[in-house]
This record gives structure tokens, sequence and C-alpha cells, in this order.
């Protein structure tokens, strides 16, 4: 199993530990790539793809591990891309 297998499969299993390190990882697996252009300020941040895709999400002060909504959003985005 490659590593970015075994992090869909950590992603899956919705651990309260999944940081937005290994969800940049994750989404430039999948040809996102993360900018701050456009209407996002401060803690705001989008992953978008060159088809137009777009995820947007709030990051977490101080704390660096998504909260379990995000990481349905998430796997929710991916499903509905059928990436995973």
């Amino acid at each position: 199993m490659s590593q970015i297998e075994k992090l869909i499969e950590r992603l899956k299993s919705k651990p309260t530990d999944f940081d937005f390190k290994e969800l940049g990882r994750l989404m430039a697996h999948f040809g996102y790539s993360e900018f701050q252009g456009g209407k996002t300020s401060g803690s705001r941040m989008r992953f978008a793809d060159k088809k137009g895709n777009v995820l947007t999400l709030h990051r977490n002060h101080p704390q660096k591990e998504l909260y379990p909504y995000q990481i349905n959003a998430v796997i929710k985005h991916l499903e509905g891309k059928d990436l995973i």
C-alpha cells in the first residue's frame, strides 16, 4: 500500500489528529493547490484544481488538526469528484 493510499485510509477513518499538512499532501496528489486569492482572507484557505473545483476551509488556530466537520467536508468533496 502506497503512502497516499495509507493517507486516504487514514482520512476515511476520521482521526482526531489529521492535520493541515497531511491535507495539503493529499490534495496535491489529486491535482489541487492551495491559494489565498479571491475573497478569502485571514484564516480561510482554498484548494483548487485546474477543472475549477474548489474546497474552502477555515484554518484552525493555534491547533493544526482539522475539526471533525472539516474532515467530513473533505471526504464529501473528494467522494463527490470520484477521487476516493
